[in-house]
């Protein structure tokens, strides 16, 4: 009796024990992510034209709302959805409002900046030319023939600078950088002074002395403009050329499943080198696809939970009470406790084999749905073929476009292709409106079921996909060290979306030394003596 009430009693304090912790572990943890959440606002921002967030939040709460069986019910569509938003998700949106708002003032004043500094720069040189004749026409002297070629040179010159500085700035702008473009502002900077420094000398050696030489006047205007062609040369080596040759090779791992990629990058910035990044992984890596994550998971804590240690019978006498029978007691409770820990441990050991099993049993699985889906699909785009022979025979006003083909021919392919989106964990990826679609294009353009199901059997690059499903509406640029600095070897910076980062590291391609090595031609040479006297 004594040693039931002291196991009941260790059982009870542990267990007390054991919820305090674990209750002093989550409030420090929220006080963490309250922290964490804090320190991330002071992060810079790179932003990309708005959309809806890469298969985030709303996407796992879209693939709870949406109807799983629309394989068995595909005569019509149908659904209703509810959403419900937090006081949470109500401050995340309106924060989200505010600095799209301010990102489009920011974007609209820098253009507008732009489009002033343009107008000036290139009705300066024609201001040149005009004022003369406006002040002082009855003083100029008469301009020759030289003088009128020089008209010619300027007008030809200024169309010339005109498209190259509209094919090098004003392009649609591909994101938002945090930060401004060091040497797009040092240009700026670089031809504002210069064109103040020649008004400057324009009004005080020729306006107040009324110069009367007006082809001195036009040859300055015409030293204006090739100084000012001079300094678009100087923007394309600086913006465009100095890039191109690669200097850095960079590591972009993504923190959710470890998918990493490897990409040659020139002299940029930390900013601009975050962007390049974002570009290449739209098109090169596969989809971020949380319900595998999310099975990982599952299984793991299946395997962590048999390391758990209940102790259910007894109690603990009170402190005070002490005897040999209560050290007994105490030490049958520490042995029993060990072998249960023993017995846990061995049942880790045999995990991997469960794991092992189970990997072997969704191969299978999936081997099995594969092969019932591409004989579903080769039966359908049989039948189509079969519907395209029968329509040639009928009236111009009978044949079915290739929407109404795709939508008779569905169901039949529905439920194979729905239970093996649903095992690969794609259903989310793919609703019955885009496959619908997709097949529709398949129709038109004559492809076969092979080129129908890739999409659906090999994960493909994340804009495949809908812009519901791929589009981040904002990435967050983390970095110790300033964006505007350009990239070092050794750098790392990350790069947050809503639901995974990509961890970016940088290394420097190393200097390459190569040597040449002679080889005389005449050492290949070599002569071959053969015996008349042959073996009988």
């Amino acid at each position: 009796m004594d040693t039931e009430s002291t196991y009941s009693g260790y059982s009870y304090y542990s267990g007390r024990s054991r919820g305090s912790h674990r209750h002093g572990e989550r409030s420090r943890d929220r006080h963490k992510t309250r922290n964490k959440d804090s320190r991330s606002e002071k992060s810079v921002t790179i932003n990309t034209p708005p959309a809806e967030p890469l298969l985030g939040d709303s996407s796992v709460r879209g693939e709870q709302v949406q109807d799983d069986n629309w394989g068995e019910t595909t005569t019509a569509v149908t659904g209703t959805s509810e959403h419900s938003l937090s006081q949470e998700d109500i401050v995340r949106i309106t924060k989200d409002l505010e600095d799209s708002v301010g990102l489009d003032c920011r974007r609209y004043f820098t253009l507008a900046l732009a489009v002033i500094l343009g107008l000036l720069v290139f009705l300066t040189p024609l201001a040149f030319l005009v004022l003369p004749h406006l002040l002082w026409p009855e003083k100029l002297q008469s301009c020759g023939t030289a003088c009128e070629g020089l008209f010619i040179s300027v007008a030809f010159k200024l169309l010339i600078l005109l498209l190259a500085v509209w094919a090098l700035f004003f392009r649609p702008p591909r994101a938002g950088l945090p930060r401004v473009f060091v040497f797009r502002a040092l240009l700026a900077v670089l031809v504002l002074l210069f064109v103040v420094s020649y008004w400057l000398f324009y009004g005080v050696r020729i306006l107040d002395s009324q110069d009367e030489n007006y082809q001195g006047i036009v040859q300055y205007a015409v030293s204006l403009v090739d100084a000012l062609l001079f300094i678009h040369y100087l923007a394309i080596v600086l913006l465009e050329l100095r890039q191109l040759q690669p200097c850095f090779s960079v590591c972009v791992t993504r923190s959710t499943d470890g998918e990493i990629r490897h990409y040659n990058l020139g002299q940029l910035s930390i900013q601009r080198a975050a962007l390049a990044i974002l570009e290449h992984y739209y098109c090169d890596f596969p989809v971020n696809n949380p319900a595998l994550l999310s099975a990982s998971k599952s299984r793991a804590a299946k395997h962590l939970a048999g390391l758990k240690v209940y102790n259910v019978d007894g109690e603990f006498p009170a402190a005070s009470v002490e005897g040999p029978g209560n050290n007994a007691t105490a030490g049958l409770a520490h042995s029993q406790s060990r072998a249960m820990i023993a017995a846990a441990a061995r049942r880790r050991d045999t995990s991997h084999n469960e794991l092992y099993y189970e990997e072997a049993e969704h191969e299978r699985r999936v081997r099995k749905r594969k092969a019932r889906l591409v004989v579903a699909v080769e039966e359908a785009f049989t039948h189509i073929k079969r519907m395209q022979e029968e329509e040639q025979k009928k009236a111009p006003g009978d044949v079915m476009d290739p929407r109404e083909a795709a939508q008779a021919i569905f169901p039949s392919m529905a439920r194979a292709l729905q239970k093996y989106l649903r095992t690969t964990k794609q259903q989310h990826c793919h609703s019955m409106e885009s496959i619908q679609q997709h097949l529709a294009f398949c129709i038109t353009n004559n492809m076969t079921p092979k080129a129908f199901l890739e999409s659906y059997l090999t994960p493909g690059p994340t804009l495949q996909y809908s812009r519901d499903h791929w589009r981040a509406r904002q990435w967050t640029l983390i970095s110790e060290a300033s964006v505007t600095s350009g990239l070092k070897d050794g750098s790392i910076f990350l790069l947050k979306c809503v639901d995974f980062s990509l961890v970016v590291t940088t290394k420097k391609i190393p200097y390459i030394q190569m040597s040449e090595e002679y080889i005389d031609p005449k050492s290949h040479k070599f002569v071959l003596r053969l015996q008349s006297e042959t073996s009988v």
